[in-house]
């Protein structure tokens, strides 16, 4: 028996797709002409109603069918056909050409042929499932890496760091409730030393509000070019968003512009959430009226403006806080957030305060509906004659360290570029050139991911230890994981031409582009901690 394959289009016989197996004995002189064909079975066929209700083997050279597929397998030499059936539903065919012996088939034959397409119809079914299943495993690991890839995009569009404003801490925390998502939040140094904020909500979830979201931040930063007035930023970005933003999506969005030196906060609001001010007197709501952006042209935006007097807070935040549900259906609400927020102490507090409220009203279990966004603006020190407190130092080799930053953070990706941010925060007050300070942010990212990944293999019980440290003349940062077993060969110095033919760890490139960012990499081995230190001199910008 010769076999060959016929293409059927299963997708307008049943709910699955794939080619049918079928064998054919298309006697001596057809053996070397056989070809494949390619079958129409469509809805409207006869012949298919007719294997639809057959009882088993089917004699083509007695059907009279006006049926094109009935025609081609007779035209191809196939005598017999048996429906595959599983579960009541019509699979495939076996189709079979004239015995080689050119005998007519036996009832024994037609008994074989029978019992064979009872035992080939669940298996048929079996290999049809575990291909659809396989092709919607592909499809599922296609889309799950277009949204990794547009997370990584999306978090880029972020502020890398937050501003590192004298006198003042700013904070904020990004939480999505789908890999990509509709909540923003931005900041604006304006020449004149004014720090521009801004925190939007997109309607909707998922691609098309994160799509909104980024040409939103756009059309922002590009309105900062023009004006430095809250309402004219919102007018323009409404008129130029309103052209082109799908149906039934628009934008929330505060935008504030804060004197650092005098503490006034300038406001407008397109329909978000107003912020809350904490003051040692009580919380007063920042409230403006606005239309959100994109729903209507034209429209105008109030401008208020508030005194954040020193230790005085700000609060701004996303619907997703305000909208989270417990198991009985209660929404976190307004008043909670009041609440709960006014007994911080801080505003590095507060966010992280919130969120394990908000952990513990919803419950285990919770499915994020919407997205979370918190933003925190404070103004330190009440009294500017009080003494700062003296910083820890550390001497080590007869110099003198003082301790700009200490911190710890799991081993989760995603926390190389907080390490980055905070280590960048840290050094503020140094006044480093940016072409320096960029190379120290390189490296530190660099190194962080390297201590979570392979020092730590992401266990997120295992957290990653940093330390910031300056001199009269250096900068050191220390990253420390618990990879004690590491291998030296890790750190051999890379060559190209080895890595091709194979003599050298295809891996290494981290810290080579580390050392060639700072000014000294030194590596360290203790029995509980691999700790790298990164060196930079102070004297200038001397590793360009």
């Amino acid at each position: 028996m010769r076999k060959f394959f016929s293409k059927n289009r299963q997708s307008e016989i049943g709910n699955n797709s794939g080619d049918i197996a079928e064998w054919s004995d298309p006697g001596p002189e057809k053996i070397s002409t056989s070809k494949m064909l390619e079958l129409d079975l469509s809805p409207g066929d006869p012949f298919l109603e007719y294997l639809l209700t057959a009882p088993g083997v089917v004699e083509l050279d007695r059907l009279n069918l006006d049926s094109p597929s009935l025609r081609a397998l007779k035209e191809a030499g196939v005598k017999l056909s048996v429906p595959l059936v599983s579960q009541g539903e019509l699979i495939g065919v076996l189709n079979l050409g004239p015995r080689m012996s050119e005998q007519e088939y036996s009832s024994d034959d037609y008994h074989l042929i029978s019992n064979l397409a009872r035992q080939a119809s669940p298996a048929l079914r079996v290999a049809q499932l575990a291909r659809q299943q396989q092709a919607e495993a592909r499809e599922r690991e296609r889309l799950e890496t277009e949204l990794r890839v547009a997370r990584m995009i999306q978090e880029t569009l972020l502020p890398k760091e937050l501003p590192a404003i004298a006198g003042w801490r700013v904070n904020a925390q990004w939480q999505p409730a789908r890999a990509v998502s509709g909540d923003f939040y931005d900041f604006v140094l304006f020449p004149d030393g004014k720090l521009g904020v801004f925190t939007g909500d997109v309607t909707d979830k998922g691609v098309p509000a994160a799509l909104v979201m980024a040409t939103t931040r756009s059309v922002l930063r590009a309105a900062t070019e023009r004006f430095n007035s809250p309402g004219k930023i919102l007018e323009q970005a409404n008129n130029q968003l309103f052209p082109d933003i799908p149906p039934n999506m628009f934008v929330t969005c505060l935008c504030a512009i804060i004197d650092p030196a005098s503490g006034t906060m300038v406001y407008a609001n397109a329909g978000h959430n107003p912020p809350y001010r904490y003051t040692g007197e009580g919380i007063i709501e920042l409230k403006a009226t606005g239309m959100p952006l994109g729903l209507m042209p034209d429209m105008a935006y109030e401008e208020k403006e508030t005194k954040i007097d020193y230790g005085d807070r700000i609060l701004m935040f996303s619907d997703g806080l305000l909208e989270a549900h417990n198991p009985q259906r209660e929404m976190f609400g307004f008043e909670r957030v009041r609440t709960l927020a006014e007994g911080c102490p801080d505003g590095e507090t507060m966010i992280a305060f919130l969120l394990k409220k908000l952990a513990e009203f919803t419950g285990e279990g919770w499915e994020q509906e919407d997205d979370v966004t918190l933003l925190t603006l404070e103004r330190l020190g009440a009294d500017l004659e009080e003494p700062l407190p003296a910083e820890p130092t550390l001497v080590e080799k007869g110099e003198t360290w003082k301790l700009l930053a200490e911190f710890s953070l799991p081993s989760e990706p995603g926390n190389e570029l907080e390490t980055m941010r905070r280590v960048a925060a840290s050094v503020a007050r140094l006044n480093m050139p940016i072409a320096q300070l960029e190379r120290l942010k390189t490296a530190v990212a660099e190194t962080a991911m390297n201590a979570i990944e392979h020092g730590n293999h992401y266990q997120e019980d295992l957290p990653i230890n940093v330390e910031v440290f300056s001199s009269n003349a250096k900068l050191s940062v220390r990253i420390s994981d618990f990879g004690v077993d590491q291998v030296a060969h890790e750190y051999e110095e890379p060559n190209i031409d080895a890595k091709l033919e194979g003599k050298q760890s295809p891996r290494g490139w981290g810290l080579f582009l580390v050392k060639n960012m700072v000014d000294e990499v030194n590596v360290t081995t203790d029995k509980a901690l691999h700790t790298v230190e990164l060196i930079l001199n102070l004297e200038g910008d001397q590793t360009a």
